[in-house]
């Protein structure tokens, strides 16, 4: 099973992701289930979804109005199975309360930025493409990359580039760009790319070119994603009902260690530093770690899709 969604506002397309995989962990009841795609994008997981449970609900949930409309059209054969709300998914927890949902039955985030997201240079996502330096999952928010760079002091963009971008000369780099805005301000992808690959060791030997690391860094400051992500998780978990599962499907390593540490966290049964003789904490475990070790895309997988390549899922089950 392989789902292509075809964007027709251009011609973009986008594959999911561990499509299998997502189906066989996530989707292992039959029956009505009530389920939320949170990071709906171009609908691709959720098609799947509602094709293989054909008493499934879902609601779609999406920051992206672009992403949302193409959604409306991949998922029109799920009549009214399908709601889709724009929101981010920080906010899963008031969407589903808006349908008169109590509890869920399965909930997935895929975290990764979309094909047509990417492919589009007005979006300013890629390097490689020269665009506005915008990095916006919505269109609507004030916050973009432009704006970051231009007004950001040199200690704030030194944090988000050694924190987000995991960058060795993070401090070099947020030096040039500051020095270089006193002159002409920032406004194009292709000169920060430049930037970025004129200062040596920029990024680890072996790891990933110093623009992608530099832009993953604005995107994550732009969109605030680490911090979206944990509400989402810890909203979704709350939202579970028991027997139910969430589904967290993560691209870089920041975000997959946030998953892997709340799994971990709300899987233990104490939370008492080590050492006490009796457990202080009252904390009761309330997942089910089902992924002991994240699912990875196959060879064959990334062979059709490279940008498959760094994806991890991880699933748990609410107790």
């Amino acid at each position: 099973m392989n789902e292509t969604v075809t964007s027709e506002n251009a011609n973009f397309e986008h594959v999911a992701v561990l499509q299998q995989e997502v189906l066989d962990l996530l989707i292992v009841k039959p029956g009505p289930l009530k389920v939320i795609d949170g990071t709906v994008g171009y609908g691709g997981h959720s098609s799947l979804i509602l094709k293989k449970n054909a008493e499934a609900v879902l609601l779609g949930i999406d920051r992206d109005s672009e992403a949302l409309a193409a959604a409306k059209k991949v998922l029109s054969f799920a009549g009214a199975r399908i709601h889709l709300v724009k929101d981010s998914f920080s906010n899963l927890g008031a969407c589903a309360a808006g349908l008169g949902w109590h509890s869920v039955d399965a909930m997935l985030l895929d975290l990764g930025v979309s094909s047509p997201q990417i492919d589009n240079p007005k979006r300013g996502f890629s390097y490689r493409l020269n665009g506005p330096l915008d990095m916006r999952m919505d269109g609507q928010s004030r916050e973009t990359a432009c704006r970051i760079l231009n007004t950001y002091p040199y200690d704030g963009l030194e944090r988000i580039f050694r924190e987000y971008g995991e960058i060795i000369k993070s401090r070099k780099l947020a030096e040039e760009i500051v020095a270089r805005r006193g002159k002409t301000p920032w406004m194009y992808t292709s000169e920060l790319a430049e930037l970025c690959n004129s200062i040596p060791g920029v990024s680890r030997r072996g790891g990933p070119p110093a623009p992608s690391l530099c832009f993953q860094a604005l995107r994550i400051e732009v969109n605030k994603e680490l911090v979206e992500l944990t509400r989402a998780l810890e909203d979704g978990v709350r939202l579970l009902a028991k027997g139910g599962r969430i589904a967290v499907i993560s691209f870089h390593s920041l975000e997959d260690r946030i998953v892997k540490q709340y799994f971990k966290k709300m899987a233990s049964s104490c939370l008492c530093p080590p050492g006490l003789p009796i457990c202080m904490c009252g904390h009761k475990a309330s997942l089910k770690i089902i992924t002991k070790k994240p699912v990875e895309a196959t060879e064959d997988e990334i062979n059709r899709n490279r940008r498959a390549a760094p994806s991890k899922l991880r699933v748990a089950e609410k107790i």
